[in-house]
């Protein structure tokens, strides 16, 4: 009999299974671990990353879509195997509870209690009398009739009243990150006002499900009570030694160990089966083992890093699955249905917008800021399921009701972020801070303050000499990044003070310490991605300030600085990996940055999270979509705020990537005749020897490439480095174009030398024609005048390092053949030094399309070995056609890709 429970007259179950005609997906109380596999694999492929995703996938396993497939519930969900499939969801919940307490850090509420406590409160209020209002009609229509065991009203009406005040901490975190709200007024208020809120929301629901399960009040009360106090008894008793074990195992600094994780566990389900035996649910006790947490060091994000992947990949789609089973849209099927849930959905929203908003102006927060306030404390997500989930076991709704708040739940989450996008638009956010740091008045016009150190225009003067750096730390690019502002910064910034200056310079008792300025100034940005994960969003809400303070890379930046007596600024910042190029641009411009370096990722991919740090391909370094896109949207935003830089490694500073996977030593053996080793023995490295660098300029002219020039004669300051700057002629080039710009150069020569970087107004000026009014000159006629200026302005202890030439092109069609020739004959001929340099500009004004036709056709040039111009169109986007052609013809030297900013743009 196949899928009979036994085959023989013992009874005993067949042990081969399908092998003996087993039906697979028949369930058996004494296997149900087949059928549970078969229950949670396809919530898996349902789940996705978004909250509002995984309800949706939830509804449809339920009577309101594949339950309607015949055979399908009884195959995939029979009735006897419900109790295994809902004690692992539920087991989920609790767990999730404790996360869901351990993001609730109420030093942000005691912070912020004031006004946390007005919104949160006014926030709650009106939407529970409303609440309490339409339940008289749900519990007369929907309650009394259609449950086994009526309630009454005054429970109903509670519960009701909970539901609609409710708000989705942890939602509602994501969505405040997800749109770079979080260091903003509002969100400070919005977060500080949620955590009071959702503790005040919780222990409602507690009241509620006290009183369904206990028969008399006098009963509830105990049960309260005994909640009570066993709150009292985790915070003053348990708590203490808890902590003591803590700082005894390190697990506050360094993480949780594997023991403290076992322990904290078996709190959570000890404190779990406490509520749940005094008639509240477990997920109480659950949530309690998780506000005592401690926050210190890291110590709750450290722990939720442990335990949220498993919870988040299984069991959560496990419960929004047995949700889903219980949701079912069909009964929503009449005109009076539906217009209860629009009405419980305007008391959702009114409720909730109109209690935030007035709260948030008392507090003195703008109108918009208010609404805002108001939108996102409407947030229902995953928590006001779980509510609705509770009461329905409880027996509170009905399915009716129940499918009604789901949908309520679905559309308020849904419109939070729409509705909160358009009350503070992120135009509007950008006014709002300039005015009020004093900048910019209320309708737009700027206020000049003289005694203000920084330009507030958009559009800033760009220095013609790199005096502030921001530099985008990434962890795989650090040892070039610090031999780069190595070679920038001067070699001597300050000399010894003398004893007697140093006796005057203490600063007395009380007064700041006064900061000598330097030459150069470096602002290290090291960007985090924001992932779905709890931890990610925790980061955020423990404070920026605390985690840069904290972040490894940051900190190997500041010693880098210390180490070379560097004046530098480090911070660290969790955002969506959309917004990289937004932070990093705003940081620029919020440092007054004069110039933005961004090195091209190591391996290819916007974010530093490399399971395997494998070398990869060069086409996989270069073809990575994201990563192009984000150098892209870096340069396009670097347009309107400074020059900019994407610096693409290959062993500058002298460290060197294996070309090949290492393999096993082999070594003889006196037992056998050859065994293998499973590790390869590093060998000690002395420091490079050679520290020279040699730059190479090609010199095409317009901006960027005049950016470019003095960048490098910046660096040739430094006596480690050589420098070539060839000027590219094209065959376009005229001959009265030359002929003026020598005459230009010559004359020049009998001035006085001006510095090497000049400005670029002085550079396109001929002495000749000064106090005249001459003829619009083009911009490609201006450049060699800027090239002679250069050449002829060169400092003396400059001349025997920086070596200017031209290099004629003969055709268009031998363009890329002669600048490839040229490269590989200047840079890369000194292996075993420290690393060449080639410096291009983004764009250029005379080779720019003759160069893409010929990478179009292939090219002829040594190593290409690459395809045509539709094997990589978006690297010739982000870093121009002559920066493209390098990469491609796999140079023995590290590439950095200049574009003008500010005034200079193109």
């Amino acid at each position: 009999m196949a899928g009979g429970p036994a085959v023989n007259g013992t009874g005993a179950p067949p042990q081969a299974g399908v092998l003996e005609g087993v039906n697979p997906i028949e369930y058996s109380p004494t296997n149900p671990i087949l059928l549970f596999i078969i229950q949670a694999n396809p919530l898996k492929l349902l789940r996705q990353p978004r909250v509002i995703a995984e309800v949706l996938g939830g509804i449809l396993l339920g009577p309101t879509v594949m339950m309607r497939i015949p055979g399908f519930k009884d195959a995939i969900f029979p009735d006897e195997s419900m109790p295994v499939f809902a004690n692992v969801a539920n087991l989920g919940l609790v767990i999730f509870l404790f996360l869901i307490a351990l993001e609730v850090d109420m030093r942000m509420f005691t912070q912020n209690w004031k006004a946390a406590l007005s919104v949160g409160l006014a926030g709650m209020a009106i939407p529970f009398g409303l609440g309490f209002a339409i339940a008289y009609g749900l519990y007369h229509r929907y309650h009394v009739n259609l449950v086994a065991q009526p309630i009454s009203f005054g429970v109903f009406g509670l519960f009701i009243g909970t539901a609609l005040a409710i708000t989705a901490f942890p939602v509602l975190c994501r969505i405040l990150s997800e749109l770079n709200l979080l260091r903003t007024n509002v969100g400070v208020t919005t977060l500080a006002a949620g955590i009071g809120n959702d503790v005040t929301g919780w222990i409602l629901l507690a009241l509620c499900v006290a009183l369904v399960n206990n028969s008399s009040g006098l009963a509830a009360l105990w049960a309260l009570l005994c909640c009570i106090g066993w709150t009292l008894l985790l915070v003053f008793v348990i708590r203490p030694p808890f902590m003591w074990i803590l700082r005894r195992t390190g697990s506050l600094q360094n993480g949780p160990t594997q023991g403290v994780v076992a322990l904290t566990m078996l709190m959570v389900l000890a404190s779990a089966w406490f509520t749940g035996i005094i008639g509240v649910h477990p997920i109480f006790g659950a949530f309690l083992i998780g506000v005592i947490c401690p926050h210190d060091g890291g110590f709750a994000i450290k722990l939720t890093e442990k335990i949220e992947d498993l919870i988040g990949v299984l069991f959560l789609p496990l419960y929004f699955a047995l949700s889903g089973l219980n949701t079912n849209l069909g009964l929503l099927n009449d005109g009076i249905t539906w217009a209860y849930v629009i009405g419980v959905t305007c008391c959702a929203f009114f409720g909730k917008i109109a209690g935030g908003t007035i709260a948030a102006r008392a507090n003195k927060l703008l109108w918009r800021e208010s609404f805002t306030i108001g939108c996102l404390m409407s947030c229902k997500g995953l928590v006001e399921l779980i509510v609705l989930n509770i009461g329905l076991q409880a027996g509170i709704l009905s399915p009716t009701t129940f499918s009604m708040f789901v949908v309520m739940a679905l559309v308020t989450t849904v419109t939070t972020t729409p509705l909160t996008k358009a009350f503070y638009p992120a135009w509007y956010q950008k006014k709002v801070e300039r005015w009020r740091r004093g900048e910019i008045d209320w309708d737009g016009n700027p206020i000049d303050r003289p005694e203000s150190g920084h330009d507030v225009s958009v559009e800033k003067p760009v220095e013609s000499q790199i005096r502030r750096l921001m530099v985008h730390l990434r962890l795989d690019s650090l040892p070039s990044i610090f031999t780069f502002i190595t070679l920038l910064s001067p070699e001597s910034v300050s000399t010894p003070a003398r004893p007697a200056d140093k006796a005057e310079e203490t600063p007395k008792e009380g007064e700041g310490q006064v900061v000598k300025k330097r030459p150069l100034e470096v602002h290290g940005l090291h960007v985090i991605e924001l992932s779905d994960r709890t931890s990610s969003v925790m980061h955020l809400t423990t404070g920026e300030d605390f985690y840069s303070l904290r972040d490894p890379v940051v900190n190997a930046f500041r010693a880098f600085s210390q180490l070379h007596d560097l004046a530098v600024s480090g911070k660290a910042a969790v955002v969506p990996i959309d917004s990289y190029a937004e932070t990093l641009m705003s940081h620029a411009s919020d440092v007054s940055s004069d110039f933005a370096l961004i090195p091209w990722g190591e391996y290819g991919s916007v974010s530093e999270e490399q399971s395997f740090p494998l070398t990869p391909h060069l086409n996989e370094r270069f073809m990575s979509a994201t990563h192009l896109e984000f150098i892209t949207q870096t340069l396009e935003k670097a347009s309107h705020t400074c020059n900019a830089g994407i610096f693409i490694d290959n062993g500058f500073g002298g460290i060197t990537r294996p070309a090949d996977r290492p393999g096993l030593d082999r070594t003889k053996s006196t037992r056998s005749a050859l065994s293998i080793r499973s590790f390869r023995q590093e060998m000690t490295a002395l420091p490079v020897a050679d520290r020279s660098h040699h730059i190479l300029l090609p010199f095409f002219g317009g901006p960027d490439d005049t950016v470019a020039m003095r960048l490098v004669l910046q660096l040739a300051k430094n006596q480690h480095i050589t420098a070539s700057i060839v000027r590219i002629i094209s065959p376009a080039a005229t001959t009265e174009v030359e002929a003026t710009t020598s005459s230009t150069a010559a004359d020049k020569t009998t001035e006085a030398p001006a510095t090497a970087t000049s400005s670029h107004s002085s550079d396109t000026t001929n002495p000749r024609t000064a106090g005249k009014a001459p003829a619009p000159v083009p911009q490609e006629d201006q450049e060699p005048a800027v090239f002679f200026t250069m050449q002829a302005s060169l400092p003396t202890e400059l001349a025997s390092r920086v070596a200017f030439s031209e290099l004629h092109i003969t055709s268009q069609s031998a363009a890329v053949m002669e600048i490839e020739q040229l490269v590989h004959r200047t840079v890369g001929l000194r292996p075993k030094n420290a690393g060449d340099l080639v410096i291009v500009g983004r764009r250029n004004c005379r080779l720019g399309s003759g160069l893409s036709e010929e990478v179009t056709t292939g090219g002829s040039g040594s190593g290409s070995g690459s395809g045509s111009d539709n094997d990589t169109p978006d690297l010739r986007r982000a870093i121009g056609s002559v920066a493209e052609r390098m990469v491609k013809i796999g140079l023995r030297a590290s590439i950095l890709v200049v574009q003008a900013g500010g005034h200079l743009r193109g």
